[in-house]
């Protein structure tokens, strides 16, 4: 048999060449030719950038949503008590109406007061002028006639309170957080303070507590409620609940009550409590019955002595438009030292430093600071004691 390959000249078996096809570009200059099928993942991995935006739009969509939810859900608010966080929102409008015996919402402990409504109502007088929507009366917080109650009677018990603090740590740290002290010092800073009633219905930020931290809304408390106020007489805490108090948040319009109002409430009528110019000696307050006495600061009642009648029993007000409690120079933060008085030696003291030539004079000698350039001591608060005769 012959082996020689057919005369044709046409090859009949597979190209001995490349299978890539011609390596000159086809006529006419266009683009190569795509690949023949079977090469379908090529063009998955060379997927253009732009047609994953939808896609990356839509994740970046749904993780701010979840954001914005995690966030909402997770806001200090009332838990279906009707109060809102308003002392950290000045715009929300809404002040929630506290009587005087209500326990009120998220409470910081037991009740720790010790008689009820023993003083005299009274409307502020002076505040004739008109005011923004958003302003309430002022009261300075050593205005005779401001509080009341019974001769030789506290109207809260402090070492009660104390108890209960000393029970729960996580509320002494937070009810100090809002004081503005350090948790160890809450005794003594309670120690400090005065018991006494309100007579009129008075602005406030009250501080409840929950899910282990201090909460805030705009609060009126009643006239008659028991309260502990600080050396220059605003309300530091409401012995009802232990809340403690801080000066009210000026809202941005007509405020919005919540809540029910009691007999005689009138929204013209609520007060604020400005801090005095100077720390309160005493406290001139009114009793039930018509008589008066004086309660010195940071006693629970043992001192009170009878006084005449001042000439201006109802507390003068003028306008004022309440500020943030950050604003420092709206008030002085709350003192931690422990009253000085002999009846409260069994406060701690060991967290004081020892006393210098620098420190103020406790308050039973605040005589010798105001006739300090009379005595030799001069600006620099140096000790008066003169050296012996020569």
């Amino acid at each position: 048999m012959s082996v020689d390959p057919p005369s044709s000249g046409r090859p009949t078996g597979p190209p001995s060449g490349p299978l890539s096809g011609p390596s000159q570009p086809p006529p006419g200059g266009g683009p190569p030719s795509e690949p023949p099928g079977g090469g379908g993942e090529e063009p998955e991995r060379r997927r253009p950038w732009w047609r994953s935006v939808p896609r990356v739009a839509i994740i970046a969509t749904a993780v701010v949503a979840a954001v914005i939810l995690a966030v909402v859900l997770s806001r200090p608010d009332n838990g279906g008590t009707g109060v809102s966080d308003g002392g950290t929102s000045t715009s929300s409008g809404e002040v929630f109406l506290l009587p005087a015996g209500d326990t009120g919402p998220d409470a910081f402990t037991e009740s720790t007061t010790e008689e009820k409504s023993s003083a005299s109502p009274v409307s502020p007088s002076g505040a004739t002028e008109s005011a923004p929507q958003n302003a309430v009366q002022g009261v300075k917080g050593d205005a005779p006639g401001l509080y009341g109650g019974t001769r030789n009677v506290a109207s809260c018990d402090v070492e009660k309170q104390i108890t209960y603090f000393e029970d729960a740590p996580d509320k002494q740290r937070a009810f100090a957080s809002v004081a503005r002290i350090e948790s160890s010092e809450v005794p003594a800073y309670l120690r400090s303070l005065t018991p006494v009633h309100l007579r009129m219905d008075t602005r406030v930020t009250n501080h409840g507590y929950k899910n282990g931290a201090a909460t805030s809304y705009q609060a009126v408390l009643q006239a008659g409620t028991a309260v502990l106020v600080d050396e220059r007489g605003v309300p530091r805490v409401r012995c009802a609940c232990g809340n403690p108090l801080s000066l009210p948040v000026a809202q941005q319009s007509t405020p919005k009550t919540t809540g029910d109002a009691w007999p005689g409430y009138n929204p013209s009528n609520v007060v604020m409590v400005t801090p005095a110019p100077e720390p309160v000696d005493v406290f001139v307050m009114a009793e039930p019955d018509g008589e008066w006495f004086e309660r010195h600061e940071g006693d629970t009642g043992k001192k009170d002595e009878k006084t005449k009648k001042p000439e201006k029993p109802s507390p003068s007000a003028s306008v004022t438009t309440p500020t943030a409690p950050s604003d420092s120079t709206s008030s002085r933060p709350p003192t931690s030292e422990p009253p000085t008085s002999d009846t409260d030696t069994s406060g701690p003291t060991t967290d004081e430093p020892p006393p210098s030539d620098t420190q103020q004079p406790p308050p039973d000698t605040d005589t010798e600071s105001d006739t300090g350039t009379e005595t030799g001591g001069g600006t620099g608060g140096g000790t008066t004691e003169q050296p012996p005769a020569s």
